[in-house]
């Protein structure tokens, strides 16, 4: 073993050796004027008398003088190197949704509108639109029969026989044959000034020209927003406008413009063509802070400064160039990071497994590690309301919200945390987070108290009367049950063991099997979750900016389309598509829930909407909130200005601002 002092003073002693000679006088023949003083003796002439003359005179001479000569400066190499698991399929925006891809497209491509820490921030846009500041507005216009409408079930229909909305006065009218007064937002957007990396200019055509590739059927993107335009139009060489369908109020309206695409390059391909074209899939002109200058299929893909960069009279982007290369094995992408072969690590190729020696790393001064909790969190859902043949194979088990309640309390969570995520996550009680600006007062949450747990568990009357451990139902079947989820994942192996566990020590048998997710997640009838057919079943869904109360309202419960209920409605108008698999109903929480989101962000009834959803979800507990997931990077100690947010995708997002030291 080499002896690393020795080689440390080595290094030290050729450095100085190196920076003595630098800082040595060097020797300069240079041409100078020198200023002298004379003095001559002057005879004059048939005098007897010397007289002597002192002048100043200046002569122009060589000489060898000492100079100090300046060190040349070496140009520091900006070359950010960031290392990811996965490879983009492409780079054509409406072609995938990769995080890989959106990586590497933050740097091809200006942000328009991010969202950075449960809110939104406008960058490629003067400002996000606001009702208050008169750029978005929401007019009462007069629906024809035959005009395309949003009804009462959120679909897009004509306005016509057996079509129910509701008016301008928020009062639900069915097709009479006559006009019905609707709201119709408007909201206009400012693009500012943008040049291709071409040269070209942005213009509002090309956002326009984005809109309509994004409504072709031959785009693989969803449509939702496309089918509730009305029209989406240039009103300037910058601005585009944006009108909904009537009766169609979107709680994130702000947000509905279209990143442009450079119509002057792609104009000449159609939808189904710019998802294979090079200049739409591995070569895209963009308007962000860099242009790709190079991609090598399996190794890396490589950016340059874009000249063109709008901003680049502020002096960004900082770096030269980022180079995407592409580690699949997470121990090899750490190793480089200790080496300097990468700069970051990004969250595809790390996770929270990796945290204890992230951490020791960290300590030793050779990367900075990065833990963020996101917005995807881990849950246990109770198959509350199963189906048949499943519903009579089994007792009730989950009705009596005293039992979901008890197991709750039951379940170690903080275990999980602090076993599965080193500390560095957070025991959840709804479907946001604690950080988020809708988390109320007044919520539920349930500790964990085994005690608690048992003498609620004895209150419901199902108790262990034969001793064995296990308590019965009260027709003497064992509170034995199964718990679901996904092959192949080690924090969810962990997890229900722990669970399983915990759930003993409170008189409940749990039994785990684990499926591939292809099979776990396929659609009812045949899928075991949202076909409705499971006791228990553990998986994670993803929250944002806006809480998701409508996982768990009681319109969206999976179901037979066909089935009614006794006022002849559709028992689940979702019908297999629907994603509140528990099967929970209770009309308190779907009344606040639609409230929340048929109102507009800012307004008292969306706050009070999504706190009061909130606040009944947590004491009724249709499911077991475990934790936030982490979202996990590491950085070399010399990137500045990279960070890991909540609810921005990426963590490349600001990539126009990382910097190297």
């Amino acid at each position: 073993m080499f002896n690393k002092k020795l080689l440390l003073a080595a290094l030290f002693a050729l450095f100085g050796a190196v920076l003595l000679a630098a800082c040595q006088p060097q020797t300069e023949t240079v041409t100078v004027e020198v200023t002298r003083v004379v003095t001559e003796t002057i005879v004059e002439e048939g005098g007897t008398e010397t007289i002597e003359v002192t002048r100043v005179v200046t002569e122009t001479v060589v000489e060898t003088v000492e100079v100090e000569a300046a060190p040349e400066e070496e140009p520091i190499n900006k070359d950010l190197i960031v290392c990811q698991a996965q490879e983009p399929e492409t780079l054509y925006p409406w072609g995938g949704s990769m995080l890989a891809m959106t990586a590497v497209l933050h740097g091809i491509y200006e942000n328009d509108i991010t969202q950075l820490s449960y809110d939104y921030q406008a960058q490629g846009i003067e400002k996000v639109p606001s009702l208050a500041d008169g750029d978005a507005v929401i007019n009462v216009v007069e629906a024809q029969p035959g005009d395309l409408i949003r009804d009462t079930t959120d679909a897009v229909v004509a306005w016509g026989e057996g079509v129910t909305v509701a008016n301008a006065d928020g009062e639900e009218v069915t097709f009479d044959g006559n006009p019905v007064m609707l709201e119709q937002m408007v909201v206009d957007f400012t693009m500012k000034p943008r040049v291709w990396s071409d040269g070209e200019p942005v213009k509002a055509s090309d956002s326009v020209f984005s809109f309509n590739l994004v409504g072709d059927p031959d785009t693989p993107t969803g449509k939702y927003v496309f089918e509730r335009t009305a029209s989406y139009e240039a009103t300037g060489d910058l601005t585009v406008q944006w009108t909904g369908v009537p009766g169609y109020l979107d709680s994130t309206y702000f947000v509905n413009f279209f990143g442009p695409l450079p119509e002057h390059v792609l104009g000449g391909f159609s939808a189904a063509e710019l998802l294979e074209a090079e200049e739409s899939s591995r070569l895209p002109v963009g308007d962000g802070p860099f242009m790709i200058e190079e991609w090598v299929a399996g190794d890396s893909i490589r950016l340059v400064r874009n000249p063109h960069y709008y901003r680049a009279d502020e002096g960004l982007p900082y770096l030269n160039s980022v180079t995407y290369k592409f580690i699949p094995d997470t121990n090899q992408l750490i190793a480089q990071l200790l080496s300097g072969a990468c700069d970051i690590g990004t969250q595809d190729g790390l996770s929270a497994s990796d945290a204890p020696f992230l951490i020791e790393a960290e300590n030793s001064g050779l990367i900075t590690p990065y833990f963020q909790t996101g917005t995807v969190y881990e849950h246990i859902d109770f198959g509350i309301d199963t189906v048949e043949p499943y519903a009579s194979s089994r007792p009730d088990w989950f009705e009596d919200v005293r039992v979901r309640q008890a197991m709750t309390m039951c379940t170690d969570r903080q275990s999980m945390v602090d076993n599965i995520l080193y500390g560095r996550s957070e025991v959840i009680h709804t479907y946001v987070p604690s950080v988020h600006p809708l988390y109320p007062e007044g919520l539920t949450e349930w500790p964990f108290d085994v005690e608690a747990a048992n003498a609620l568990l004895d209150e419901v009357g199902w108790v262990d009367s034969d001793g064995d451990g296990i308590r019965e139902h009260d027709d003497g079947t064992p509170f034995s049950v199964t718990l679901g989820t996904t092959t192949g994942n080690e924090m969810r192996q962990q997890l229900t063991q722990i669970f399983k566990e915990n759930l003993l020590e409170c008189g409940i048998d749990i039994e785990l099997y684990y499926l591939p997710a292809s099979e776990w997640f396929a659609d009812g009838p045949e899928g075991p979750l949202f076909g409705r057919t499971y006791d228990l079943g553990e998986f994670a869904w993803l929250t944002g900016v806006q809480p998701s109360c409508n996982l768990y309202g009681g319109w969206n419960i999976p179901g037979d389309p066909e089935a009614l209920d006794a006022d002849g409605n559709p028992l689940y108008p979702s019908g297999w598509g629907g994603q509140n698999e528990t099967g929970w109903r209770n009309d308190e929480f779907d009344a606040a829930c639609q409230q929340a989101i048929g109102s507009l962000p800012g307004t008292a009834e969306y706050e009070e909407g999504h706190i009061l959803a909130q606040q009944i979800f947590s004491e009724n507990v249709p499911v077991i909130p475990l934790f936030l997931r982490l979202k996990v990077a590491a950085a070399r100690p010399e990137v500045v200005n990279f960070g890991v947010d909540p609810t921005q995708n990426s963590e490349m997002y600001n990539l126009y601002e990382i910097d190297l030291q």
